[in-house]
């Protein structure tokens, strides 16, 4: 076969492009693995922390286990739910403990907060910060209701916003009637149906891996109480 002057130079050419595709085929390959591994990692420690937060007791559980996911949280910088779950274990530690300065507790509850609403903004973290505002409302409600009691209502129908059909926001709300005095607008009788929704809703919805999945029995037990 005669060969033009122009062939060998794109005979060359053509084995360097396939040599290259090769090679950054191979660095795809090396990326993808070392990214499936992070991941595993990820989820691995997460499943850790999530027993130990199930499990917790004390208020140095609580404590370990939020700076434990905070830790994962800023090591991570593109997960949300490690900042969501830091700040869901000083929510329960606040329930748990009378002598908490709860303001400052909710200072750092909002703070992780907004860090996971930087890179995800969604019900659940409205559901958080639900909860942070409450805690800071029941310190003293008289005086308080104008100011963190609204909060607290703005961050559900915030959340509601963004998922209607999320089971932990109308828990959250039937909660906040449940404890609300008769003469306002509270008690068993008006917190009865929104139990209810929030029961229903559980029933049916999609949890995805490392999600949250909390209330379902808080909420079937206050139904109960709401009979």
């Amino acid at each position: 076969m005669i060969f033009s002057l122009g062939d060998p130079i794109l005979l060359i050419s053509k084995i360097k492009q396939s040599k290259m595709k090769k090679f950054i085929s191979v660095i795809m390959l090396f990326i993808a693995i070392g990214s499936h591994a992070q991941s595993d990692k990820y989820i691995a420690v997460m499943k850790k922390n999530l027993t130990l937060l199930d499990s917790a007791k004390t208020s140095q559980d609580y404590l370990s286990v939020s700076n434990a996911f905070e830790r994962i949280a800023d090591a991570e910088k593109t997960q949300w739910l490690p900042y969501y779950y830091s700040g869901l274990a000083l929510s329960s530690l606040a329930w748990k403990d009378n002598k908490l300065d709860k303001d400052a507790n909710s200072a750092k509850i909002n703070a992780l907060c907004d860090k996971a609403e930087a890179i995800e903004k969604n019900a659940e973290i409205y559901a958080l910060r639900n909860m942070s505002a409450t805690q800071q409302m029941l310190v003293d409600p008289q005086s308080r209701w104008q100011s963190y009691g609204q909060e607290a209502a703005a961050d559900l129908q915030a959340g509601m916003k963004l998922d209607p059909n999320n089971p932990r926001l109308y828990y959250l709300e039937a909660m906040n009637v449940f404890g609300t005095p008769e003469a306002f607008g509270g008690g068993k009788k008006n917190a009865k149906p929104l139990f209810e929704k929030a029961v229903a809703l559980y029933k049916t919805f999609q949890v995805k891996p490392l999600y949250p999945n909390w209330g379902e029995k808080e909420a079937n037990d206050m139904l109960a109480k709401c009979q």
